[in-house]
């Protein structure tokens, strides 16, 4: 079990990740609506080139939010108390895994199972 200094820790960095995450992706959408904004004065080349910048920040934005749940959801795990439990087994996960990764919900080894599948 974590102590109550290690788990306001964690929520610090999760919180910290979160604005960034939220800006980065309002940014990216708000990038995308200002892209190709004068259609009829674009030529094909410019529209192509406008078309692949919007679907690739549109695919950059989707994985921003995933890596926003990740976020929320490891921080609804401090508030539940069931934060630092791998969701799939329930063993601890590995401390320096938490370090680096903070949202993990898996352990090491379901991990590397669920990469594997």
């Amino acid at each position: 079990m974590m102590s109550k200094s290690d788990l306001t820790l964690f929520a610090e960095k999760l919180v910290q990740k979160r604005t960034q995450l939220v800006d980065v992706v309002q940014r990216s959408e708000n990038y995308g609506r200002e892209i190709g904004g004068d259609r009829e004065a674009q030529d094909l080349a410019d529209k192509a080139s406008s078309s692949y910048t919007k679907e690739f920040l549109f695919n950059k934005s989707s994985s921003d939010r995933i890596f926003l749940q990740q976020v929320d959801e490891a921080l609804l795990r401090i508030k539940s108390g069931s934060f630092g439990d791998c969701t799939q087994c329930e063993e601890t996960i590995e401390r320096k895994r938490l370090e680096a990764l903070p949202w993990a919900r898996l352990c090491l080894s379901c991990q590397q199972q669920a990469e594997q599948s």
